[in-house]
């Protein structure tokens, strides 16, 4: 039997925030045409919100080939205070300064690029956030309750979902209708402690939720995320929370094909942000139209969230 999942945060207007990167490196090679092509990276924060995506914030990513090059430097107009940044760092950044300047924030979401950073993770905890943010595959943990490797060894998550499977915890869950049909996929969740925070301070190592995502016919499963929602928190909820990173790239599609987010070819650092807070100033004042003209009331209501199927 399918039944809908109970109300919970992921339908309140409390938003949530969303780190991601616009683009692969400052430079990409394109093997069809044999060239290097150039490309901007930009790290973003967007708001959320159940009905409505917003990007407020963007970083522009300059390698060490750029930050430690002073003729580069010189030439793009790089302020002197601009340093090195990785990209967790750039975000956390970004999320420091939305927090104080009052945004209303919410459950941080964010890729294995910035979630498998246990520095990220612990900055964001140490805002007061909560997190529900990818993780690398190769990521090791503690479990908690349940020692599965004798002596209370670490283990890896590709072998704990391996593990889970085999003791039929994973459960189906239609999270999405998409283009192309209900997107679905097999998940599990396990209270973990990561080994990456063994170097933290004692009061700091923050036992999280483990969820773990299986797609249909694949060997592996596709995503891993750690979570920092409370204990009680339901797998139906879990999911449906984490699973919302997909409205980021749908916003930047809209960016992008709409506006021209990607269409900046300067190669100055300060024309650079003009671009980027056009086309953000230029997106806010659609979806301020759009509540506009076409308030919540009026819509149609959306799914709640994800359809709870059989193990």
């Amino acid at each position: 039997m399918v039944r809908r999942p109970p109300q919970g945060q992921r339908n309140t207007s409390v938003p949530k925030v969303r780190c991601s990167a616009v683009a692969q490196s400052s430079q990409r090679h394109q093997p069809l045409h044999q060239k290097i092509a150039n490309c901007q990276v930009g790290v973003s924060l967007s708001l959320a919100t159940r009905s409505d995506h917003l990007p407020v914030d963007f970083e522009l990513y300059l390698p060490t080939s750029w930050t430690d090059d002073d003729a580069r430097r010189l030439e793009a107009r790089i302020p002197d205070e601009v340093v090195f940044k990785t990209k967790p760092e750039l975000a956390l950044k970004m999320l420091t300064r939305a927090h104080q300047d009052g945004l209303p924030l919410g459950v941080v979401l964010a890729d294995a690029g910035y979630g498998s950073s246990s520095d990220f993770r612990l900055g964001v905890h140490r805002l007061g956030l909560p997190y529900s943010v990818g993780v690398s595959s190769t990521s090791k943990v503690f479990e908690v309750r349940e020692v599965v490797n004798r002596g209370g060894q670490a283990i890896n998550l590709r072998t704990l979902a391996t593990k889970l499977d085999a003791k039929g915890k994973f459960q189906r869950f239609t999270w999405r209708t998409g283009s192309s049909g209900e997107l679905s996929a097999r998940f599990a969740m396990r209270r973990v402690t990561p080994c990456a925070e063994q170097g933290h301070e004692l009061d700091e190592r923050s036992t999280v939720w483990l969820l773990i995502e299986w797609r249909d016919g694949e060997a592996d499963p596709a995503n891993y995320y750690f979570s920092s929602l409370p204990a009680d928190t339901s797998l139906d909820s879990l999911v449906a929370i984490t699973t919302q990173r997909w409205r980021t790239e749908r916003a930047y599609q809209d960016l992008k094909g709409e506006l021209g987010l990607d269409h900046y070819e300067g190669r100055r650092f300060r024309g650079w942000h003009h671009h980027i807070s056009v086309v953000l100033s230029c997106y806010a004042f659609a979806v301020a139209e759009r509540h506009r003209i076409f308030p919540l009331t009026t819509r149609r209501p959306r799914r709640a969230g994800p359809l709870r199927g059989t193990a």
